[in-house]
């Protein structure tokens, strides 16, 4: 898969709603997109809707060889795409660990194997969107932080790992951002939701442009 035009490409994981889609609102005006998630066919009217977009339909667990066959160059790979379960340790179960590593680390691991030779012929770069919980965790957040912890071990090492190889690697930690990842935060906590009160996705998305665009 290649750009249809002379534009660079981004792949965004999790590019239906929330941070994803501000990040491919973002992006949009200068790069080819692949809008990366599950729902294929709201992945393709979305894609209707920018200047240079298709789908890129797959959940981000189930990457193969084949899902990525025939991307030969990337120049941006952001990783979106995450889950958030809340609750004590006393309290989840093995299912919640397992899920929640799955999709917020593991799959962000094989995606980026799979796609570093086109990253490495792009010199291009990695940027994972982490959180302020992969620095700090507290009661009843163990299995999200300890994902975000994980993910920022990961690109920590991917950093250092893929410098020769050309392949810059960024993490964004925003803190608590009004998406609807955030109204279930606020239901576990019982407390009032107010979108207008947290940082807004298109913030974030201004942290991946200037990643993007740094020397």
């Amino acid at each position: 898969m290649t750009s249809p035009t002379s534009l660079p490409v981004a792949l965004i994981t999790g590019a239906s709603r929330g941070i994803g889609r501000a990040i491919a609102d973002e992006l949009a005006p200068t790069h080819h997109l692949l809008l990366g998630g599950r729902d294929g066919a709201a992945l393709k009217e979305l894609a209707s809707s920018y200047p240079s977009a298709e789908p890129f339909a797959l959940d981000v667990r189930e990457a193969t060889a084949s899902s990525v066959e025939g991307i030969d160059t990337l120049d941006v790979l952001v990783h979106s795409a995450g889950v958030l379960r809340m609750g004590t340790i006393a309290e989840l179960d093995d299912d919640a660990w397992r899920e929640s590593f799955e999709i917020n680390v593991f799959a962000v691991a094989k995606l980026t194997r799979l796609l570093l030779p086109a990253l490495r012929a792009a010199g291009g770069q990695v940027i994972a969107i982490n959180s302020g919980s992969g620095y700090n965790s507290g009661a009843g957040s163990a299995v999200y932080s300890g994902t975000k912890f994980a993910l920022r071990a990961l690109t920590d090492a991917l950093r250092e790992e893929e410098r020769a190889n050309g392949v810059r690697v960024s993490s964004i930690h925003p803190g608590r951002v009004a998406t609807d990842m955030q109204a279930e935060l606020h239901d576990y906590e019982g407390k009032e939701y107010s979108p207008g009160s947290w940082i807004q996705p298109s913030q974030v998305a201004k942290a991946v442009r200037l990643a993007v665009d740094a020397s």
